[in-house]
């Protein structure tokens, strides 16, 4: 196999694997209602098939992609996709809703065990100063993915039942497990020790689950009930007791190298307050266009389509804007995209007026897709190949709790109890904002200019 055709390949599965994720993330939301009446699960329950996902996979990303660093991440991409799948079939052969539940946390599991495995694979595949365009590619199908998952969902269920949405998972799986097996990746130069400290890996584990947990409760009971207080608490005192083990340990669980790396970092900060606004505004603006405007469910999904349509198309589009302008530009203007586009939302009458809609949704796709593509270039360009696995988990829990972080403010600041006012959304406006500091953080230059920049140095 050419050097060509393996990096096609690569970008194919790294592709593949992404969005069954997201398709799965968003056809879920079509299931829920079958769901409760054919097993009679009560409002708490339907809630844990999604938290328990959600707390299985935040949880464990970081280890598991320093698992795949050091036992290969086909092995962790083939074994994951494949525990998907099962996990999918388990959730449609239930018979209760406990047994959805833990087949959910099942498929989280599995899930944290691949989607590292996606983006090490396209680090190992291609020089740092070409991600652009396969990480360009790869947003814009996660996109897609995501906005048809609702369209996918409602026809399975529809015509199918509910146990269709996860059944359409297991061939998928299979297919993705097979092209895992023809990838051959080109081993990476192993930097230091390969060992898992078990400790550090649990302390770690154990705060993500104690945020995610937190975050997830304050919809019912807000920022000052006793649940969420103590798990924040919780997940602040393991935390200190992680970073502490980690400055002492021979063998961190995040390499000092990746700890250390302001650009890798920044993007991380970066993801994580730009989701948290995009993912508030989006579950605050459902919530006015059905409870409101009395819009279904399809309706309201046109409302924001725009958002998908410039996600896909403004992901090549931020490619090469990454390349000409460096990191820093392209990150702060996406950033001030998101930003724009939430104030617009926020605007007395905006839900109500489709030109206003269909414009902030438009700026919000277009913002978000250069963030994206520029903090997940620079995070997996930055990491050293031998520790892909661990920066790309890094990069995924960003990911993965800035959503629930953005909801947990929307629902704080009372937007279920008072939907006819705008009240999130400057908030969720000023949490975006917070990324223009850590963009500013990013490198200034372009990739392919700093690398020539080197030689020249070096020598003069």
């Amino acid at each position: 196999m050419t050097g060509s055709a393996r990096r096609h390949l690569v970008l194919l599965v790294s592709v593949a694997g992404a969005m069954i994720v997201a398709l799965d993330g968003t056809v879920l939301l079509m299931a829920q209602p079958g769901l409760r009446r054919d097993l009679g699960a009560s409002a708490a329950q339907l809630q844990w098939t999604s938290t328990g996902y959600l707390i299985a996979v935040a949880g464990l990303l970081v280890v598991a992609g320093r698992l795949g660093d050091r036992y290969g991440h086909r092995l962790s991409l083939f074994l994951g996709v494949l525990g998907f799948g099962a996990a999918s079939a388990g959730v449609a052969l239930a018979s209760t809703a406990g047994w959805v539940i833990a087949f959910r946390v099942a498929q989280g599991v599995s899930g944290a065990l691949f989607q590292p495995a996606t983006l090490a694979l396209l680090r190992q595949a291609y020089p740092a100063d070409r991600l652009g365009t396969p990480i360009a590619v790869r947003t814009g199908a996660v996109a897609l993915a995501a906005a048809g998952g609702p369209v996918l969902g409602g026809v399975l269920v529809a015509h199918l039942g509910w146990r269709a949405v996860f059944w359409i998972n297991v061939p998928i799986a299979l297919v993705i497990a097979v092209l895992a097996l023809a990838v051959r990746p080109r081993p990476p130069v192993r930097t230091g020790s390969r060992r898992l400290d078990l400790v550090g890996a649990a302390l770690l584990a154990a705060a993500l689950t104690a945020l995610v947990h937190a975050l997830a409760a304050v919809p019912a009971g807000g920022w000052t009930a006793p649940p969420t207080a103590l798990g924040l608490a919780a997940a602040a005192a393991l935390t200190a007791l992680f970073v502490r083990h980690e400055r002492r340990t021979e063998h961190p669980v995040v390499p000092r190298a990746v700890a250390r790396s302001v650009p890798v970092t920044a993007s991380m900060a970066l993801l994580l307050v730009t989701t948290a606004g995009l993912f508030g505004a989006l579950f605050t603006m459902t919530f006015r266009l059905q409870d409101v405007l009395r819009l279904d469910p399809l309706a309201g999904g046109l409302r924001v389509l725009p958002l998908t349509v410039l996600m896909v198309l403004g992901a090549p589009v931020a490619a090469v804007a990454l390349r000409r302008y460096g990191p820093r530009r392209t990150a702060v203007t996406g950033t001030a995209l998101v930003v724009l586009g939430i104030a617009v939302l926020s605007r007395p009458g905006a839900a109500g007026s489709w030109p206003v809609m269909a414009a902030a949704c438009a700026v919000l796709g277009a913002g978000f897709a250069a963030v994206m593509v520029t903090a997940t270039g620079t995070v997996v360009g930055d990491a050293p190949p031998g520790d892909a696995g661990t920066v790309g988990g890094l990069k995924q829990t960003a990911v993965n709790v800035g959503p629930a972080l953005g909801i947990a403010v929307a629902t704080g600041a009372g937007e279920l109890s008072a939907p006819t006012t705008p009240s999130a959304l400057p908030l969720l406006a000023a949490v975006a904002a917070l990324g223009v500091l850590p963009g500013s953080l990013l490198p200034g230059r372009p990739a392919a200019r700093a690398e020539e920049a080197r030689p020249r140095a070096a020598t003069g």
